[in-house]
């Protein structure tokens, strides 16, 4: 995890919103699993969305290309 603390509250309270928010992010109803399959593209935006890629591919390799959006909210 790269969130370690939300500055603007004292930190209990922000430990106790996070570990909250951490725990909603492990129920299967808020994931989406994608099987990749020859010419398969997938992008998503990181603004709202968390990425986590399991290493589960093997012998196969994963190529990704990081494209940055300009501005701070989608249009």
């Amino acid at each position: 995890m790269f969130t370690t603390r939300i500055v603007q509250l004292e930190n209990r309270e922000s430990d106790a919103i996070l570990q909250m928010l951490f725990g909603h992010l492990e129920n299967p109803e808020f994931q989406c699993r994608f099987r990749w399959r020859p010419g398969s593209v997938a992008f998503w935006d990181n603004r709202c969305t968390q990425h986590l890629a399991p290493w589960d591919y093997y012998p196969q390799r994963r190529y990704g290309h990081r494209g940055t959006i300009a501005g701070d909210k989608p249009f």
